[in-house]
């Protein structure tokens, strides 16, 4: 798929652009018959608008070495979404397998991603999903993803599209049986009360261990967590019908001393599927492990290209480069750059997502010739000033 520059010397930026075109260019664009271009001189152009985190016009509007940008469109189009979202979660997976040890068990977090949309529908209603207000909006076009939690290596293993149509558990089984099908064993599924679902609850507990944030919702719920004393004890959901699940419950009380401004008590309860060893307090220290992945969403969203397109499959494609973008960075980092040390690898601090990124696009400005003029007016200052300030 691509190869690792040697980590005997020094990592430039060329070594970088290179190894970023090689990743994104197997992603399968059909393109248009009878065109002299190829798929690599577009996703040279998407590479280039999400390290910019600019558009496709601006990108193509800045340089001479580029297609128009309607050109390039008129490709993207071509995308067929079920391809591309295989492929790019095969990418995905062997980016991560690159640099995760096949016989280490991992934490995996799943989620949500919501990218706020304005505007109309592209080809039917199920495209767009309702969020709460965001950015002046609550439409959205939603990605379901799957990382790994890890201080060192936070890498996407998978990433699928979420239509309205569809049941969400259906979305979320596409990502656990991805995820299920990589070589390192899963000690631990982390969700927030986006998932509190019956079916995903089903199946998540069938692969690993399972911790889901519960929704203070249902008279029965909130009796469970009408307390003052953290407990363990079992759920029926559905209780009494022919899908009833019981699952352990745990119920965590804890204080906030002033955080943020607040005070008092704060009940929180949780699926806890395969961890009722542990304690209820010990079950939300589990959880809140999951909070890092807010770390990896910033990143992504440094890598995402700017578009007005309404075509969702244009608007995923952009999320899966910034994702494979993302996962090459860690890839380089850990592999090629931190230094070997007692305990683990040392990770540098100068080679941040920023220089990553900053080195891509000073190799692709040069490459695609990006223009450093702009048109002048033709008029200059009017003479009476010119003559003034003389």
């Amino acid at each position: 798929m691509f190869s690792i520059p040697d980590p005997d010397g020094y990592l430039s930026a060329a070594d970088v652009k290179d190894v970023a075109e090689e990743v994104v260019a197997p992603l399968p664009l059909p393109g248009v018959e009878g065109s002299p271009l190829d798929p690599g001189d577009i996703w040279l152009v998407v590479i280039l608008a999400c390290v910019n985190q600019t558009s496709i016009w601006e990108t193509c509007n800045d340089t001479n070495g580029t297609p128009c940008d309607d050109t390039v469109f008129t490709w993207l189009h071509t995308l067929d979404r079920h391809w591309l979202e295989f492929v790019a979660n095969r990418l995905l997976g062997q980016l991560a397998m690159t640099i995760l040890d096949p016989d280490r068990s991992r934490i995996v977090s799943i989620d949500f991603i919501d990218n706020p949309y304005h505007g109309e529908h592209y080809a039917d209603d199920g495209e767009l999903c309702s969020m709460a207000p965001k950015d002046g909006t609550t439409t959205c076009h939603r990605y379901c993803t799957a990382y790994v939690v890890s201080n060192e290596k936070p890498v996407t293993l998978a990433m699928t599209y979420v239509r309205s149509d569809e049941d969400e558990a259906d979305a979320v089984e596409r990502v656990l049986a991805r995820v299920e099908n990589h070589p390192f064993e899963i000690d631990l599924l982390l969700a927030d009360s986006g998932f509190y679902n019956e079916r995903v609850i089903r199946r998540a507990r069938d692969i690993a261990a399972t911790v889901v944030h519960v929704p203070k919702k249902g008279e029965r719920m909130k009796d469970k967590l009408d307390v003052h004393k953290s407990y363990m004890t079992t759920y029926r959901m559905y209780k009494d019908s022919e899908r009833e699940l019981r699952f352990p419950l745990a119920v965590a009380v804890s204080y906030q001393n002033g955080d943020r401004g607040k005070h008092g008590e704060v009940v929180r309860g949780y699926v806890a599927c395969g961890v009722t060893d542990r304690s209820a307090k010990q079950v939300e220290r589990l959880y809140r492990k999951r909070s890092g992945i807010e770390t990896t969403y910033r990143l992504l969203r440094q890598a995402r290209g700017i578009t007005t397109t309404r075509d969702p499959v244009v608007r995923f494609a952009i999320m899966l480069v910034a994702a494979l973008l993302e996962n090459l960075w860690l890839v380089l980092r850990w592999a090629v750059v931190a230094r070997p040390r007692r305990g683990g690898r040392d990770l540098p601090e100068e080679f941040t997502f920023k220089t990553f990124r900053d080195w891509i696009r000073h190799e692709l400005e040069e490459e695609l010739r990006r223009q450093w003029k702009i048109k002048a007016n033709e008029v200059g200052v009017p003479a009476s000033q010119a003559a003034a300030a003389g």
